[in-house]
C-alpha cells in the first residue's frame, strides 16, 4: 500500500532535518521525556490581550504592563508594578510581587486574585481612579471559584458544600450530608461539563448542580501520600450499575430562598448544557437519557423551577453527545447558537425561540471544533473548524444574516483567535509543524498586519530525527493519517525496531499540524534511543465526523485494530523496518489498544507496554463506557468480544502492564491477574538472577 506524503511532511522534514554537527547537539533525558523540562516548550508572551472594549493591546513584560497599537510593534509603558502597589495602600491588599493575572471588565477596570489581610482576596483595579479595592475574600480550602462579573461575588466549594463570598460575608448555601455534593462538575466531566456553578447574567441568582452519590457503589482506593496509608474510597458507577442522581438548584442571593428545577424522572439521567437566558428569568437544560440516544433541550422558569417547553430534541441510533452550552446572541433573549452533529458532522445552528425555528449556519464535510463568540453587536460569529484539513484548525467569521463566512487565519497549522471588541482586528495565536508559537495581528478579513511574538525553536540544540506525516486507506476507504519519527542518526541501509504508539479512542487525535506534529518529547526520546516511532489515528478517534467516530459503537477496539494493522502492513514494506521487532505502547484507551494488539496479533507485536489499560469495559464508568458499549446486559456479545480479561491464555511474549493504585478513572481491577503477575515475577528472576 503506497503512502501519500502531505505538504506538512515537507515542513516537518525541514524543521527536524539532522544537522551536520549532530554529535554536538544535546540528547533528551528520561526527565525531559517526563515533561519536567519547561525549556523544551515554546515560550509564550504573558497576558497578551485586548484591554476591555478598546483596540489597544497589552502584555506583561518583566515588572510592567506595556501597550501596543495593532499596526505597530512600538511598546509603551502602561503600568508598573510599583504603581500598582501604590494603588493598594490602605485597602488590606498585600504588596504584589509580580503583575497579577488581569481580567478586564471594561476599558479601565479589571479584577484579579491576590493576598490580603483576610487571605485570598478578589480585587478590582480602576486605572482612572488609580485604586485597587479588595471586593471580597475566600477562606482557605476554597475550590471551584466562579466569579460573577457584574457583582464580583464569588461562589466556591469547600468539601461537598457550596458558599458565596459577598463583600465581607461568607454565605453558606448548602449543608449537605456525606456523598451529596454541591457546585462541582457532575457526570464525571462528560457531555462538555467542566463545572457546577452557573451565575445568572445579572448575578442575582445562582444555579448549581447537586449530585447525590449515596446510592453508588464504593470503590476502594488507598492514599499512600502519608507514611501510614489510609483508605480513600471513591464513588465509581460501573457500566450497567446504579448511577448517581443529579438535580439543578437555583439560589436567590438577596432572599436566601432556593428552588429545584423540575427536570422530572427518571432520576438516572444526565443534565447538561446549563444555559441562562439573558432575561435572567429562564434557564435551559439539556436532559439526556441514560441510554444517551435522546436529548431534550428544555426551557424552565428560573423562579419557580417549572418546565416551560422543549426547544428541540436530538436522537441518534448510536448516541447523542451534547457539546453545549447554548450561546445567546448579545442582549437577545430570543436567539441562540447550538452545536450539534445532525448531518454527519458537528455544525452550528441558529434557534429562534419565539418562532420555534432553527437554521443551519455551517455546512460541509468538516467539524466545527469550537465556537469562539460573537461580534459586539451580535451580527457575526467566530468559530474554528477542520474545513481546511482534519490535521489543521482554522478560524472563521460568519455574518449570521447572510451566512457568508470568511477564513481569517491563513498559515497552515492550528490557530486560535481573539477579536477586538470593535471587530476591526484580531489576535491570531498559532503553531504548526514548523512554527513553535507565533502571535499575529490581523484585520477583519484576515490580512496580516503585524507579528507581535515569535517564539524561538526550543529544540534547536537537540538531536531530533525526521518526522514524516502521511496517509493510508482503511478497509472502508476512509483516510487514515500517520506519523513516523526516525532516529536522528537514521541510516536507511540499516533495519530498525518499531514502537507503535497508540491511543485510538474517542476525544483524541494524536497527529496534528502542531509543533512536533503532536508527538511531544516522549516519542522523540524513543526515536533518539534508536526506535522508529509510528502512530496512526484509527477510526473512532476525534474530529473526523460521525461515520468515522461512531463505527466503533458496541465493539470498541475491533475496527481500531484493523486500522492499526493497515499501518503495520505498510511498515513492513519499508526496507529499513525490522519486521521481527515491532512493539506497541499506549495509555488508558491506548493501554487497552496496546494490550488488544498484543493478544490478538502475537505474531506481529513482540513486546507491548500498556499503561492504565481498560481490560474489560464492564469495569469502566457509566457515562463514557455505556456511550460506546451500551450496558453489559444490552450488549453481552460486545463485552465478551472486547474483554481482554478472558483472553490471557492468548498472551505470548513480553507485556509490561503499568497501573496506578490511586487511578480514579481506570480502576485497579483492570490490572487483576494473579497468575500472570506470578509468571512475570518468576520469569524476571529466571532472566536476570
Amino acid at each position: 500500500m503506497k503512502k501519500i506524503l502531505t505538504l506538512l511532511t515537507l515542513a516537518v522534514l525541514a524543521t527536524f532535518a539532522m544537522p551536520a554537527s549532530a554529535q554536538e547537539k544535546k540528547m533528551f533525558t528520561p526527565a525531559d521525556a517526563s515533561y519536567n523540562n519547561r525549556s523544551l516548550y515554546a515560550q509564550r508572551p504573558s497576558q497578551l490581550k485586548w484591554i476591555g472594549d478598546t483596540d489597544i493591546l497589552m502584555k506583561v513584560k518583566d515588572k510592567e504592563i506595556v501597550t501596543m497599537n495593532p499596526n505597530s510593534t512600538k511598546e509603551t509603558t502602561f503600568l508598573t508594578l510599583d504603581e500598582l502597589n501604590a494603588y493598594t495602600k490602605g485597602e488590606g491588599v498585600n504588596d504584589l510581587m509580580r503583575i497579577p493575572q488581569l481580567t478586564w471588565l471594561n476599558d479601565f477596570q479589571a479584577y484579579f486574585f491576590g493576598l490580603g489581610d483576610n487571605g485570598i482576596t478578589l480585587n478590582k483595579m480602576d486605572i482612572k481612579k488609580k485604586t485597587i479595592n479588595a471586593m471580597t475574600h475566600l477562606p482557605q480550602g476554597a475550590e471551584n471559584q466562579t466569579i460573577c462579573k457584574p457583582t464580583l461575588n464569588v461562589a466556591y466549594t469547600i468539601d461537598n458544600n457550596l458558599y458565596v463570598a459577598k463583600g465581607d460575608k461568607q454565605i453558606q448555601i448548602t449543608d449537605n450530608p456525606e456523598h451529596v455534593i454541591a457546585g462541582q462538575s457532575v457526570h464525571r466531566n462528560e457531555f462538555a461539563i467542566d463545572g457546577g456553578i452557573f451565575w445568572s447574567p445579572d448575578g442575582k441568582l445562582l444555579a448549581y448542580y447537586s449530585m447525590d452519590e449515596r446510592m453508588v457503589t464504593d470503590y476502594p482506593l488507598v492514599d499512600i501520600n502519608e507514611r501510614i496509608a489510609t483508605a480513600k474510597p471513591i464513588k465509581y458507577p460501573m457500566a450497567g450499575m446504579t448511577s448517581h442522581q443529579v438535580t439543578l438548584h437555583v439560589y436567590n442571593i438577596a432572599t436566601g430562598k432556593e428552588i429545584v428545577v423540575k427536570t422530572g424522572e427518571p432520576a438516572e439521567q444526565y443534565l447538561t448544557a446549563i444555559t441562562w437566558n439573558p432575561d435572567n428569568k429562564r434557564i435551559y437544560i439539556g436532559v439526556l437519557n441514560r441510554q444517551q440516544n435522546h436529548l431534550k433541550f428544555n426551557e424552565y422558569d428560573a423562579i419557580t423551577g417549572d418546565f416551560i417547553k422543549t426547544i428541540f430534541e436530538d436522537r441518534d441510533e448510536q448516541y447523542v453527545e451534547p457539546q453545549g452550552p447554548a450561546y445567546f446572541l448579545p442582549n437577545n433573549p430570543d436567539q441562540f447558537i447550538w452545536k450539534a452533529q445532525r448531518d454527519g458532522y458537528y455544525h452550528l445552528y441558529l434557534y429562534t425561540i419565539s418562532k420555534g425555528t432553527s437554521r443551519q449556519l455551517t455546512k460541509g464535510n468538516f467539524v466545527i471544533t469550537d465556537f469562539n463568540g460573537f461580534s459586539k453587536d451580535g451580527s457575526k460569529i467566530y468559530y474554528r473548524s477542520t474545513e481546511v484539513s482534519p490535521l489543521e484548525r482554522h478560524c472563521y467569521v460568519m455574518d449570521i444574516k447572510s451566512g457568508n463566512a470568511t477564513q481569517i487565519t491563513k498559515e497552515h497549522g492550528t490557530h486560535d483567535v481573539t477579536p477586538s471588541s470593535s471587530g476591526k482586528y484580531f489576535l491570531d495565536f498559532y503553531n504548526s509543524t514548523d512554527v513553535p508559537y507565533n502571535v499575529d495581528v490581523m484585520d477583519a478579513k484576515g490580512k496580516f498586519l503585524n507579528r507581535l511574538y515569535e517564539a524561538e525553536n526550543p529544540l534547536k540544540d537537540y538531536n531530533i530525527g525526521k518526522t514524516e506525516l502521511g496517509t493510508l486507506k482503511a478497509e472502508d476507504g476512509q483516510t487514515l493519517y500517520t506519523r513516523l519519527i526516525k532516529p536522528y542518526n537514521f541510516d536507511a541501509s540499516k533495519k530498525y525496531p518499531v514502537v507503535v504508539y497508540v491511543y485510538g479512542g474517542p476525544h483524541a487525535q494524536l497527529i496534528t499540524d502542531t509543533w512536533t506534529a503532536g508527538a511531544g518529547i516522549y516519542l522523540n526520546y524513543l526515536a533518539q534511543e534508536g526506535f522508529l516511532v509510528f502512530t496512526l489515528d484509527n477510526r473512532g478517534s476525534a474530529d473526523r465526523g460521525e461515520a468515522f467516530e461512531q463505527c466503533i459503537h458496541r465493539q470498541c477496539g475491533q475496527l481500531e485494530m484493523q486500522d492499526q494493522m493497515t499501518g503495520i502492513k505498510w511498515l513492513k514494506t519499508l526496507p529499513y523496518v525490522d519486521a521481527d521487532r515491532i512493539g506497541s505502547d499506549g495509555w488508558s484507551y491506548g493501554g487497552f489498544m496496546s494490550t488488544s494488539l498484543k493478544i490478538n496479533y502475537p505474531e506481529t507485536f513482540k513486546v507491548s507496554v500498556a499503561g492504565g489499560p481498560v481490560l474489560d469495559w464492564k469495569y469502566y464508568e457509566i457515562m463514557y463506557g455505556e456511550r460506546y458499549m451500551d450496558t453489559p446486559e444490552e450488549n453481552p456479545e460486545g463485552y465478551e468480544l472486547t474483554s481482554l480479561e478472558n483472553k490471557t491464555d492468548k498472551l505470548e511474549g513480553k507485556l509490561l502492564m503499568i497501573h496506578c493504585t490511586t487511578d480514579p478513572v481506570v480502576m485497579w481491577q483492570h490490572g487483576m491477574d494473579r497468575a500472570h503477575l506470578i509468571t512475570k515475577i518468576t520469569q524476571y528472576f529466571k532472566d536476570n538472577l
